[in-house]
C-alpha cells in the first residue's frame, strides 16, 4: 500500500501548528551525519527458518525494528484517514518516508528526555488515543487492528505519547519565530494582488495562516537538521541507501 504521509491542516488554538506529519516530510540535507550500515540480525534471529523481527535503523544506540517501524506507519496513516493502512500491505517507499519520521520523533524525544522536559500531559495523550480510537467504527475493528499488528494499548499510547511530546518540542522552538506581523501581510497582499483580488482585511486571515505555515516548516527543516548533523544515526538495508547524499 502506498500512502503519502502528508501533513494535516494547521488548527491554531487547538494544538501544536506542527503535527506528526510534518516531521516526516522535513527534508534532511545530505551534510547530515550517517555512520554507515548496518548488517542484517544473524541467523540467531531466527526462529524455525523465519525471520521474527530485524533492525531497520539504530538512533543514538536505540534499536528500531521493522515490526514497531510498520506499527508506526499504520498509526500515522490511520490518524491522517487512511483507515485502509490497518491491515493493507505496506510498500517501501511509505515506509522509508515513515522511517524519517521516526527518526525525528526520536531525536527530538532523546533531546528533551538529557533536560528532562516537556512530558506530555496525560489529559493530553488520552485524546490522542481516544480520537484515534474512534476512526474505528467499532471498538472489536479497533481491537482487530492491534490484533493483527501484534501490539496492544500500551504500545499505541507509547506511539501516540512520543508523537505528542515530538510536536511540543519543535513546536516550544519554532512558533514564536515563525510569526507574521501586519506590515509584512500588506506588502505580500500587495505584491500578490492578482492572486488576491479581494480586500485585504478579507484575506488577512487566509494570508496570515499561508505565510505563517510556510515560514513553520522552513524553521522546522532548519531545527531538524541542525539535530541530524549531530546525531548518530544508521540504517539497515533496504533503508541504508537513502541515507546516502
Amino acid at each position: 500500500m502506498k500512502v503519502a504521509l502528508s501533513s494535516p491542516r494547521p488548527c491554531p488554538g487547538k494544538r501544536p501548528w506542527l503535527l506528526a506529519g510534518w516531521l516526516a516530510l522535513v527534508p534532511v540535507t545530505a551534510g547530515a551525519q550517517v555512520q554507515g550500515e548496518v548488517s542484517p540480525e544473524p541467523a540467531s534471529a531466527r526462529e524455525e527458518g523465519r525471520i521474527v523481527d530485524r533492525v531497520v535503523a539504530i538512533i543514538e544506540g536505540q534499536v528500531l525494528t521493522l515490526s514497531e517501524l510498520e506499527f508506526e506507519t499504520r498509526v500515522a496513516l490511520i490518524q491522517r484517514g487512511a483507515l485502509q493502512a490497518a491491515a493493507a500491505p505496506l510498500d517501501e517507499e511509505t515506509l522509508k518516508g515513515a522511517l524519517e519520521l521516526a527518526i525525528n520523533q526520536r531525536l527530538q524525544l532523546l533531546s528533551a528526555d538529557r533536560l528532562e522536559a516537556f512530558t506530555a500531559e496525560q489529559a493530553e495523550v488520552d485524546e490522542r488515543v481516544a480520537g484515534f480510537r474512534d476512526r474505528f467504527e467499532t471498538e472489536a475493528g479497533f481491537q482487530a487492528f492491534l490484533g493483527h499488528a501484534g501490539a496492544d494499548i500500551k504500545q499505541l499510547t507509547e506511539v501516540l505519547t512520543r508523537s505528542v511530546r515530538a510536536e511540543r518540542i519543535l513546536d516550544s522552538r519554532i512558533r514564536p519565530r515563525a510569526q507574521v506581523g501586519e506590515a509584512e501581510l500588506r506588502s505580500y497582499h500587495r505584491q500578490h494582488a492578482s492572486e488576491y483580488p479581494e480586500d485585504y482585511q478579507a484575506v488577512k486571515g487566509r494570508l496570515r495562516e499561508k505565510l505563517v505555515r510556510e515560514r513553520y516548516s522552513a524553521l522546522a527543516a532548519e531545527e531538524l537538521n541542525q539535530a541530524r548533523a549531530s546525531a548518530q544515526v544508521r540504517r539497515v538495508a533496504p533503508f541504508a541507501r537513502e541515507a546516502r547524499p
